[in-house]
C-alpha cells in the first residue's frame, strides 16, 4: 500500500472522467449536429436514395473530429482514440447518417497499423510504404473517405484468423465481399485478400469496385456489397502484418462502436424521461408512477456501468495488448444490451407516438438491434472473453 492508504499501481489507473478539452470537443459536435443534422432532417434524409450526408461528414472533418487518432505527422490532430470515442457517443446520440465507422475508425485504424509497421520495415517486402501514409492524410482531412472491405457482421479474430473472401493475384483482386459498411461513400477501399503467399492487405479506388447498396434494417447506416473483378491494388502489408492490421481495426472499431451504442442509449433515456414529466394520465405526469420510475432507475445504472466500460475500452483502443482486447470485447458483450434495452424502453414508453414514422425512436432502436450484430455479438465476444481470460468451457 502507499502511503496515502491506495494500491500500489492506481496511478496508472484508467481515468474513466471525461476531460475538459473531451467536453469541449462534445460541445462542439453535438452543436454542430443539433444544427445540421436534427432528428426531422435525418428522418427525411433515410427516405432518400442518398443516406449519406456529405455536407455533414465534411464539416465534421473541418473540425478536425475525423482524425483525432492520426498523428500530425500524417496530417492529423495527434490526439487519441479516447477523443475519438467521444465524437463516436455525439454521431450515435443522433444517428447520425455520417461515414465515420467505416473511415475514421477501420480504415483509419488499420492504416496506422500499417504505417506503423512500415516504419520498422516488418510490411513485407513488395508492400508499398508510401501508399498508408498518402491515404492517411487523405482520410484525416476528409478529403478522401474509406471503408475497410470486410463484413460489418466481422468480429475481431482470434488468433490469426484472416476474414478474406477475395483473392490476389498479381496485384489483382477478384471477389465479391457482403455487408461492408460506408463503402458507398468511400473513396478507397482496404481490401483483405489471399495471395499466393497467404494473407495480403491492399488499397483499392473505390471506382475500380462495383458497389451494390442493400437494403438494411438500420436505415441511417447504408452497407453495400463490393465486387472487384480484376481490380488493380497497391500492397499495403502482407503476412502477419496485414493480420495485424486487420485485427487491430476490428478491434478498435469495436470499441468505438460500443461509444457510439453509448449515445444512442443515452438519448433514449434522456428523451423519454423528458416525455414522462409531460404526459400526463389519470390527472398527474407519468412519469410519477412507481413502476416507471423504477424501469427508468434500472435503465440510468445500467448505462452508468455502460459508460464505465466505453471508457475504459477507449482508453486502450488502438493498443496492442492483452488489456486492449479485453476492455474491446467487454465493451461490446455488455453496451450493446444495453442500448437495445433503452431502445426498447424508449419506444413502449412513448406510448402511440413511439411506434410512429414521425418520431425518431425507431431509428435508434434500429441502430441499436443492427449495431448489435455488428462487429460480432455480445455471445462472440463473451467467448473471445473467455479464450482472453483463459476460462474453461463447461
Amino acid at each position: 500500500m502507499s502511503a496515502d492508504g491506495n494500491a500500489e499501481g492506481n496511478e496508472a489507473a484508467v481515468d474513466l472522467l471525461y476531460g475538459e478539452v473531451e467536453e469541449e470537443l462534445r460541445a462542439s459536435v453535438r452543436a454542430l449536429l443539433a444544427d445540421k443534422s436534427p432528428a426531422e432532417a435525418v428522418l427525411a434524409r433515410v427516405e432518400t436514395d442518398q443516406v449519406a450526408d456529405g455536407a455533414l461528414a465534411k464539416e465534421l472533418a473541418g473540425l478536425g473530429a475525423v482524425g483525432l487518432p492520426v498523428p500530425e505527422e500524417f496530417g492529423g490532430a495527434g490526439a487519441t482514440w479516447r477523443e475519438a470515442s467521444v465524437v463516436a457517443e455525439e454521431l450515435g446520440r443522433a444517428v447520425a447518417p455520417v461515414p465515420f465507422l467505416g473511415s475514421a475508425v477501420l480504415a483509419t485504424s488499420a492504416l496506422l497499423e500499417v504505417a506503423a509497421l512500415a516504419e520498422k520495415g516488418s510490411t513485407g517486402v513488395e508492400a508499398d510504404t508510401a501508399a498508408a501514409p498518402e491515404a492517411l492524410r487523405s482520410l484525416a482531412s476528409g478529403d478522401a473517405w474509406g471503408s475497410l472491405a470486410v463484413p460489418l457482421a466481422t468480429a475481431p479474430p482470434s488468433g490469426a484468423a484472416f476474414p478474406a473472401v477475395v483473392r490476389a493475384e498479381g496485384g489483382r483482386l477478384t471477389g465479391t465481399v457482403g455487408g461492408v459498411v460506408d463503402a458507398l461513400s468511400a473513396d478507397v477501399l482496404l481490401v483483405p485478400a489471399l495471395g499466393p503467399g497467404g494473407s495480403e492487405l491492399y488499397l483499392v479506388e473505390a471506382a475500380d469496385a462495383d458497389v451494390t447498396a442493400l437494403t438494411t434494417l438500420d436505415l441511417t447506416r447504408p452497407l453495400a456489397d463490393v465486387g472487384l473483378d480484376g481490380a488493380p491494388g497497391r500492397l499495403l502489408a502482407s503476412g502477419e502484418a496485414a493480420e495485424r492490421a486487420v485485427a487491430r481495426a476490428l478491434r478498435t472499431g469495436a470499441a468505438l462502436l460500443a461509444a457510439e451504442q453509448l449515445g444512442a442509449a443515452e438519448w433514449a433515456l434522456e428523451t423519454t424521461v423528458a416525455y414522462l414529466k409531460t404526459r400526463t394520465q389519470f390527472g398527474r405526469p407519468v412519469g410519477s408512477f412507481q413502476a416507471l420510475k423504477h424501469r427508468l432507475a434500472d435503465l440510468w445504472v445500467s448505462i452508468t456501468q455502460a459508460r464505465a466500460v466505453v471508457r475504459a475500452a477507449a482508453d486502450t483502443a488502438g493498443q496492442e495488448s492483452e488489456e486492449a482486447r479485453i476492455n474491446a470485447s467487454m465493451a461490446q458483450a455488455f453496451v450493446s444490451g444495453v442500448a437495445v434495452k433503452a431502445a426498447e424502453e424508449a419506444v413502449q414508453l412513448h406510448g402511440g407516438i413511439g411506434f410512429t414514422w414521425e418520431h425518431p425512436a425507431h431509428l435508434y432502436l434500429k441502430r441499436t438491434k443492427s449495431a448489435a450484430i455488428a462487429l460480432g455479438t455480445a455471445d462472440r465476444h463473451r467467448a473471445l472473453l473467455a479464450e482472453l481470460v483463459e476460462l474453461p468451457s463447461a
